[in-house]
């Protein structure tokens, strides 16, 4: 595409969706997560089959994968008639809430947390905080940020860093291999941030299609980001530019992303319920200046 030229609405979501095709299961979930569970909960699977299609997961794709989700406990289905309806489980649905709460919410202020772990059984411990995003310092002591209750059988001290504020991300960069998780943030900017100039005359399915696949984007970057103290991250973050995007995007994308979902979406008793509490919270949320603030602000106004 030429410097400068819009891209055509007609392929803007096509073209997104090709630059980093999904699996089938993971945006299944976003789709309850994000569309669903704000309007009731269950969903007609023909409705999942049309929406995953304007994506490019096909048809047998999704049906494996639902099966996969149903065996996994993650899904559960009832059958009325000749149509299979399904809903999140309450595990997933707990899940979810969880991953809610950092996709659509401001960023958490955490301190760090240095654990101690007695000599038996450290090693496996250790690697079980490291799944977790924890840095090994030697061999019975780690590092991450403050999150959580603190395991049992554990020593920990939480605080914030002494001394030299300026040496952080180089302390950082030293224990965490952040590269993996700037190019995700990278790639949600370089890959949406066309949506901004062609939001206006998209579709409601292509808008629907574009905050779903922007949703389940960001989820993914969040969910497998340590998300260190600001302070120990390079100036030039991308996280904070892929924030900024994701805010003002899905705000742009949901009135007409809504719009498809109210006429479109089928439950056992027929249309989705109207967006409840929950859609309205997250806007709400993401209008708000601390969901957005951050040491550095890539994106600038509106074009």
């Amino acid at each position: 595409m030429p410097k400068g030229q819009a891209p055509r609405n007609g392929t803007l979501l096509s073209d997104i969706a090709a630059s980093q095709p999904v699996r089938a299961a993971g945006f299944i979930v976003t789709l309850y997560g994000d569309a669903v569970v704000p309007r009731g909960g269950d969903v007609w699977i023909g409705t999942i089959i049309e929406v995953c299609a304007g994506v490019g997961i096909s048809e047998t794709l999704v049906r494996t994968a639902v099966s996969r989700l149903v065996s996994d406990g993650q899904l559960e289905g009832v059958r009325l008639g000749r149509r299979s309806y399904y809903r999140l489980t309450e595990g997933a649905r707990d899940e979810f809430a969880d991953a809610a709460r950092l996709i659509y919410g401001p960023p958490d202020p955490v301190d760090w947390r240095f654990v101690f772990l007695p000599e038996q059984g450290a090693e496996a411990r250790i690697q079980q905080l490291e799944r977790q995003g924890y840095a090994r310092l030697r061999p019975q002591m780690a590092v991450g940020p403050a999150r959580g209750v603190v395991p049992d059988g554990v020593f920990a001290f939480d605080g914030p860093a002494r001394g030299e504020q300026a040496l952080l991300p180089e302390f950082a960069a030293h224990l965490w291999d952040l590269a993996p998780h700037a190019r995700a943030y990278g790639n949600i900017v370089s890959r949406f941030t066309p949506v901004l100039t062609a939001a206006e005359g998209l579709t409601d399915a292509e808008a629907l299609g574009l905050r779903l696949l922007l949703v389940h984007a960001w989820r993914l970057a969040l969910l497998r980001d340590p998300r260190l103290p600001v302070a120990a991250l390079p100036a030039d973050w991308p996280g904070h530019a892929a924030r900024d995007l994701f805010a003002r995007l899905y705000l742009r994308l949901s009135s007409a992303a809504e719009s498809q979902i109210s006429a479109r979406f089928q439950g056992a008793n027929g249309p989705l319920l109207a967006a409840d509490d929950v859609l309205r919270s997250r806007l709400a949320g993401l209008q708000r200046p601390e969901f957005t603030k951050s040491e550095q602000s890539v994106l600038q106004a509106d074009p």
